[in-house]
């Protein structure tokens, strides 16, 4: 198995012996207040091969505050679900619960689709 290879952008050679490469870290996304977002909920029959998938998205924060966010719905519905690619996935149909939530907690929501 090969060592990763690691990608030095810009640096050509130093003749330094103590130089360490240092890599940018992308800055994380700062949360923003409820009160500024619009969270968009849909339900969804095609990802499951037809079962009934409650999606939320369009938040705009961090990854944690996000994950967060899907665990309280989750434990409310009190259902399965996953959080990953900016979609918090929750397994039934629960829009008028998790709308409810939402508001409660100050964010305004959108229902998406018939």
């Amino acid at each position: 198995m090969k060592p990763k290879k690691r990608k030095y952008d810009g640096i050509v050679y130093s003749t330094d012996p103590d130089y360490t490469y240092e890599q940018e870290q992308p800055e994380e996304e700062a949360t923003l207040p409820p009160r500024q977002q619009t969270l968009k909920i849909q339900l969804d029959r095609k990802l499951k091969g037809g079962k009934k998938v409650t999606k939320v998205w369009n938040f705009v924060g961090s990854e944690a505050d996000f994950k967060a966010l899907g665990k309280e719905l989750k434990s409310l519905c009190g259902c399965g679900g996953s959080v990953k690619n900016g979609e918090i996935m929750l397994q039934g149909d629960f829009r008028q619960k998790v709308q409810q939530a939402l508001l409660a907690k100050g964010y305004k929501v959108k229902m998406v689709g018939g």
